[in-house]
């Protein structure tokens, strides 16, 4: 906690001396270390889809006879809000858009645009739940089936439970997925802010949110998490996963019925195409033979996002290990791989859509914010279609419910950690970590950037990487183990 507390003080006195820090460090890495960045998650990506189709598949989370808490859609309710949430509210058409303004320097625009969408389902698709799935079906085995603390170290320590290093390695893994975590969701904390002080700066008639506007937003939003740390998580959470994930839902459908139509379903159905066949490729690639400018690209954005991914990965890792006893191998696998690569596939095609046809075929004026106000892009969408006052305030609350569940998800989680395993930690713990991911929400804040923000989020992930690669050794060979006795 006082690590924490530590980087959120430091963020908020000189935030633009953590941000050079960050930026540094982040950059040397990814020069470095891109490769093994890219091919820890597509291993990830491979051993999950391995375990689905194994004998491993069958093995069931927890006792033979457990069955699931929670129906299937709930289910992957909970885990795509804790896993994507605000983000896809805040990319939906400024990240397709921002890609294809970098990709039609060097290509004719139709090609352009198709590039755009394929770059971004890439980001936000299924080697990004390969990361969330590997890392919570290390945890969730061990928990229910090995009787192990429901703890990154878990699993190593169950496997070594004699060995002095597993101990030293069980620590460091620990701790070094409690900065990721609280890192990655202060930063999320940040651009959720943002999203939702721009929605009501549009309500209101202004044309950028102010500051006073985003610091009533972040008081009120941290007003509205700090009550749930203090009741069950599990009722409460599927209520609200639900609640956001309907609005979501129904925000797709608007866009697509209400908006170019034709073109908009195109529009999907060629993303889902072209990304199917590109996926797995995708994820070996590290545009070694092209020039410093599309290299740039690549690290701002595929290992920026893949990094991301893996900062969230113990958080969104362990709560979905939470809420997915009773459930096989293989259904988990299934579930947490196809059901939110699909939706999230769909809802870029739908939002990047209408914002690549303005593009093309419009006046153009959401590209031109993207490069000024990307927080206010997806607004200025729905300013266009019919019942913008509604769809508006609709966007402003899946956002703010989707801050709601991600922080009090994070926060179970992280009194998890501080309190040795227990599942259900006390709410005072659960209150004080509430409290310190608000103020590393400030500190991203006050950065003032999003590309801070993204660089900040990933210096907490750098370690992680190679955390995740050590659980995803010790899941095969405590599967294995568990075949070897069996047989014996």
């Amino acid at each position: 906690m006082l690590t924490i507390f530590g980087i959120g003080v430091w963020g908020i006195v000189d935030s633009a001396g953590l941000v050079t820090l960050a930026s540094a460090v982040v950059g040397q890495y990814f020069q470095s270390r891109g490769w093994f960045v890219m091919l820890s998650v597509s291993g990830m990506l491979f051993l999950c889809i391995w375990l689905a189709c194994s004998k491993y598949g069958a093995i069931r989370l927890g006792a033979d006879d457990d069955r699931p808490e929670f129906s299937t859609p709930s289910w992957i309710a909970m885990l795509f809000a804790a896993g994507m949430g605000v983000g896809l509210l805040f990319w939906a058409v400024a990240e397709p858009l921002t890609h294809f303004a970098f990709a039609q320097e060097m290509m004719p625009s139709p090609i352009a645009a198709q590039q755009a969408l394929l770059a971004t389902n890439f980001h936000w698709g299924i080697h990004a739940w390969a990361i969330y799935g590997s890392t919570a079906l290390a945890i969730a085995y061990f928990t229910f089936r090995r009787g192990a603390p429901m703890l990154v170290s878990g699993p190593v320590r169950a496997l070594f439970p004699d060995e002095t290093w597993a101990r030293i390695i069980g620590w460091l893994s620990d701790f070094m997925a409690i900065v990721a975590i609280a890192i990655g969701v202060g930063g999320s904390i940040a651009m959720g802010v943002f999203q939702v002080a721009d929605g009501v700066d549009v309500v209101m008639g202004g044309d950028k949110a102010a500051g006073w506007l985003i610091a009533a937003v972040f008081i009120v939003m941290v007003a509205a998490y700090l009550p749930p740390l203090l009741v069950d998580l599990g009722s409460g959470m599927s209520r609200l996963s639900n609640m956001a994930m309907a609005i979501a839902i129904a925000l797709v459908l608007y866009t697509v019925i209400l908006g170019p139509t034709e073109y908009l379903l195109n529009s999907i159905v060629n993303s889902f195409g072209d990304y199917a066949f590109a996926a797995i490729p995708r994820g070996f690639q590290t545009l070694t033979f092209f020039g410093d400018d599309l290299g740039g690209w690549f690290h701002d954005w595929t290992l920026t996002y893949m990094v991301w991914w893996i900062a969230w990965g113990p958080f969104v890792g362990v709560f979905i290990a939470r809420i997915s006893k009773g459930r096989t191998i293989r259904e988990f696998v299934l579930g947490v791989l196809i059901g939110p690569t699909v939706f999230s596939v769909i809802w870029f095609g739908a939002f990047g859509g209408i914002g690549l046809y303005d593009a093309l075929r419009g006046s153009g004026d959401l590209l031109a914010m993207t490069a000024t106000s990307v927080e206010r892009v997806t607004f200025t969408l729905l300013e266009r279609l019919p019942f913008p006052l509604l769809t508006t305030l609709a966007t402003i609350a899946a956002a703010f419910l989707f801050i709601v569940t991600s922080v009090v998800s994070a926060a179970f989680v992280l009194g998890t950690f501080s309190s040795g395993g227990d599942p259900d930690p006390s709410p005072r713990i659960r209150l004080v970590w509430g409290v310190l991911l608000g103020l590393l929400g400030a500190a991203m804040i006050l950065s003032g950037s999003i590309d801070a923000i993204k660089k900040l989020i990933a210096i907490g992930a750098l370690p992680f990487v190679f955390v995740c690669v050590l659980l995803c050794v010790c899941l095969v060979r405590g599967l294995r183990q568990e075949f070897e006795r069996a047989d014996r």
